[in-house]
């Protein structure tokens, strides 16, 4: 595990496989590495077998959380890493307040957003 992964690991509370998410979701889980392709959902390899996991908090109702794609659509356009995006998802900010995987679980979609956006300025 590189450096920035514990770092990730650590920030992360919790983790999901594609098989779960593919289960959760009752489709094969083809379906769920189109979506990690198409950047819907971030995939990093951990543990000891090094399988493609997913935060859990991406996932909500069984389906992908509400404003997550749009979200990781700006990062990504701003030069964001999967690596670096996680960090700012799960990174807590006061102000916020949480972290802004929180924001989005709550609802709270328009300012995850609008910050994501201020990044790039």
């Amino acid at each position: 595990m590189t450096e920035i992964d514990a770092n990730i690991d650590g920030l992360v509370p919790a983790w999901l496989t594609l098989p779960d998410i593919a289960e959760q979701f009752g489709v094969e889980v083809t379906r769920v590495r189109q979506l990690v392709k198409e950047g819907q959902l971030i995939a990093v390899r951990r543990g000891e077998n090094r399988a493609l996991h997913v935060p859990a908090d991406f996932i909500q109702d069984d389906k992908v959380v509400k404003g997550l794609v749009g979200t990781l659509t700006l990062l990504k356009d701003d030069g964001f890493t999967d690596e670096e995006m996680l960090e700012w998802l799960f990174t807590p900010d006061d102000t916020l307040p949480g972290t802004p995987a929180q924001a989005l679980r709550e609802n709270r979609g328009t300012e995850v957003k609008r910050r994501a956006q201020a990044l790039a300025v």
